[in-house]
């Protein structure tokens, strides 16, 4: 998704799946991890959606959905270019759409007549009528929404995954309708927003890159010197050096080969602020990471599960932090709206609010002034002595992030959403009243304290003034091939059709307009996403103009390993017989600063014969994320109070398995898990499903007197993490969750 488009994040919301014909949902599970948008998909479907449920696993939404297919988990790019094959073949694409707004659709189209319909049910386990059945419906529904989850991204795949969903929907034309669009639930509180500020060890916030100019835009915002901010590091290199992922941290304590990716310098300490890092893969290898570091600080409300789980007996620190309702300030939600959450009360105890905790930090470590220092001038802007917090920081946020158009959000206009929430449409989200010509949560982009938010994406049949945008010109106004990647289209109400990203070299002549002195004086080297002023993103609106330009999405990614999508096979493939047709990548180099294993790990040895069976995770709907809040609430772990493993009783009775039985599961890293059988007719013969929700037993272990007093959840689980398999995304590094391989054996 981020580099089809620009960004991650829906193209739609929530309500707008009302105008849906239908829906197709693939590694995604909304009525467990996401129950707030599966009402809106549940209400889609009164109105007259189709919905079809893709997944390996029978979950509470495929018991939902109008189809339920039953796929191979790993195999979702042979699965679309199955429908492809079928789509081009019948000609059931939307011609007049791809010309004028997509780049490299005949090089898709000639992959997928790789996938012949038989082949792609070899691959998937998917019957060919039935791959017929989807793309025929699909392409015949106008419009049609495309939903996924982390069943798509948590795959050494997960990008070529998450490129071919954006290009199905190309396609089929559904990019920038109403009721069309990919839309990526996510699944916790604030994900989106996490994202947005740059969360992320390859970017700084709002998705600008590690690059010297990035770096000198941010450091004009804060007010601090780039030499003093480049000092900070051991040196520039590092500086723009993408570093260390959730996934790879544990390589750069464990493994000396890393340590050259890291200036030759081990990981040393490590500070944890409100993340489960027990539910990443591998986690043996966190827990022996967090065993040889010399100094290990988590910050939560509650007790985060691997501090459990470690060993260490010294400088560990678990430091109180205060809860969402006992903090303020601005959180995005999925469909890319901020909303203001005001404080329900003070914080308790010991709990100190985030902000604070870094703010002495900052001070301990030297940094302060400089850290608060644009907070401190906001507030003399507005005479005052002391700034307001969150208020001035939602400020400084909307005026240097303008890559993705915050400009608009000001803490005033996200007070006025929550507090006049009632004056919003809760399918469109469009203001009534004194909210009239806003969008709720103003969606990002949000150009101006003029502009009402951006409800869908790359919607070029509305004004500009009315969300209405084409595809960034994000990659140049030209493709290596020399195919021109402006649209021919306009926006309605301007005389401008494809143009690139507005700057202060380009302004006038892409706009038919002439700046004054002072005007070209205060923009000097600036573009829409950089500078101090907001004159080039006005200028474009007054012209009817998206800032950021109006392109044509690429399908190829000519800078990448993989162009387009191709299927590879998992590391530990379930089918070891499609290996050799379907390989995995090379082997990957300082991939997130650690020497990622792929095609070694692949050809290691023919791993089906030791683990037979395909393993799935996925979450539980009584239970969140690692389950530490959610299993210390009595009556949600009383609904789920126990870990287990889901197995057909076809397999189970062969391994002399009874429902209830204690079993061992065995991890292709050579761990295991001691957990509960549990009959099941949601997974095949060839597969078991797992829980992501427990932590607390450690391959048998129980750990329960290990918490600090008063601290003790209800409810303690073997961690799946423990024995999903080895594996990572080539481009993110996300860990491979959604598929591997097990044995399991009665106890």
């Amino acid at each position: 998704m981020a580099n089809t488009f620009g960004y991650g994040g829906m193209t739609n919301h929530l309500g707008d799946m009302q105008f849906s014909k239908f829906i197709l949902i693939i590694g995604a599970n909304p009525a467990v991890n996401h129950p707030v948008g599966m009402v809106h998909i549940l209400r889609a479907k009164e109105a007259g959606a189709h919905i079809v449920c893709v997944d390996p696993h029978f979950s509470k939404t495929a018991a939902k959905a109008d189809e339920y297919v039953r796929i191979r988990s790993g195999t979702d790019v042979a699965f679309v270019y199955g429908m492809l094959n079928y789509i081009y073949t019948q000609k059931l694409y939307d011609e007049k759409y791809l010309k004028e707004r997509v780049y490299g659709y005949e090089e898709i189209f000639r992959e997928a007549q790789k996938y012949p319909l038989d082949e792609v049910a070899n691959i998937t386990g998917i019957p060919v009528d039935t791959i017929k059945k989807v793309a025929r419906e699909m392409a015949q529904a106008k419009p049609a929404s495309l939903i996924w989850n982390q069943g798509l991204t948590q795959h050494t795949v997960g990008t070529n995954n998450t490129r071919i969903m954006p290009i199905l929907q190309l396609v089929l034309g559904n990019i920038g309708k109403n009721g069309g669009g990919v839309n990526i639930l996510r699944g916790h509180d604030n994900v989106q927003g996490a994202s947005d500020m740059g969360n992320l060890s390859d970017s700084l916030p709002g998705y600008y890159g590690l690059g010297e100019g990035s770096w000198k835009h941010f450091c004009t915002h804060w007010d601090v010197d780039y030499e003093w901010m480049q000092k900070r590091f051991a040196s520039k290199e590092m500086m723009q050096k993408t570093g260390y992922a959730l996934s790879t941290w544990r390589f750069g304590v464990l493994d000396e080969e890393n340590f050259a990716n890291n200036d030759n310098t081990p990981i040393k300490a490590l500070v944890v602020i409100g993340n489960g890092i027990s539910t990443t893969s591998l986690l043996d290898k966190t827990k022996a990471a967090l065993d040889k570091l010399d100094l290990v600080v988590f910050i939560d409300p509650y007790v985060n599960d691997v501090a459990v789980i470690t060993d260490r007996t010294d400088n560990l620190f678990l430091l109180p932090a205060a809860s969402q309702m006992e903090s303020s300030g601005s959180v995005a939600a999925t469909n890319r709206g901020y909303q203001w959450r005001y404080q329900v009360m003070k914080p308790m105890f010991e709990c100190r609010e985030d902000h604070e905790i870094l703010f002495d930090l900052a001070q301990r470590l030297g940094f302060k002034e400089e850290f608060q220092k644009s907070l401190y001038n906001i507030a003399k802007k507005e005479g005052r002595k002391e700034f307001i917090w969150p208020d001035d920081a939602t400020t400084e946020m909307a005026q240097s992030i303008r890559s993705i158009g915050l400009q608009g959000m000001s803490a005033k206009r996200l007070k006025e959403h929550c507090d006049n929430w009632h004056m919003f449409d809760k399918v469109t989200l469009a203001g009534m009243g004194p909210m009239k010509n806003q969008y709720y949560g103003l969606p990002w982009p949000c150009w101006s304290e003029k502009h009402p938010g951006t409800p869908v994406m790359y919607n070029d049949s509305i004004p500009v003034m009315q969300g209405g945008m084409g595809f960034r010109v994000n990659w140049g106004v030209k493709a290596p091939d020399g195919t021109n990647l402006l649209s021919p289209r306009k926006l309605p109400n301007s005389k401008i059709a494809g143009h690139p990203a507005i700057t202060s070299d380009n302004i006038e002549e892409v706009l038919g307009i002439k700046l004054t002195e002072k005007e070209k004086a205060s923009v000097k080297g600036t573009s829409f996403s950089t500078g101090t002023t907001n004159i080039l993103v006005e200028k474009s609106l007054q012209a009817g103009v998206c800032p950021y330009g109006n392109g044509k999405a690429r399908m190829i990614v000519w800078d990448w390993y993989d162009k387009i999508p191709i299927h590879r096979e998992p590391l530990h493939s379930y089918r070891p017989d499609l290996i050799q047709k379907y390989p995995t990548f090379p082997d990957k180099k300082n991939n997130f600063r650690a020497n990622l294993k792929y095609i070694s790990r692949q050809k290691e040895k023919d791993w089906k014969k030791e683990y037979p069976l395909n393993m799935l995770t996925g979450r539980l709907v009584a239970h969140m994320g690692t389950g530490t809040e959610t299993r210390s609430a009595k009556y949600l772990a009383e609904i789920y109070h126990e870990m287990f493993v889901e197995i057909h009783p076809n397999t189970a009775l062969n391994l002399n398995i009874n429902d209830g039985d204690d079993v061992w599961v065995y991890g292709t890293s050579g761990t295991k898990i001691l957990v509960k059988a549990k009959y099941s007719y949601r997974v095949d013969e060839g597969s078991v499903f797992l829980p992501q929700n427990f932590s607390g037993i450690y391959e048998g272990k129980n750990l329960i007197d290990r918490y600090p007093e008063g601290t003790r959840p209800y409810a303690i689980g073997e961690a799946a993490s423990m024995i999903t398999s080895y594996g990572f995304d080539y481009n993110t590094a996300c860990p491979e969750t959604k598929c591997g391989l097990c044995r399991i054996e009665k106890a």
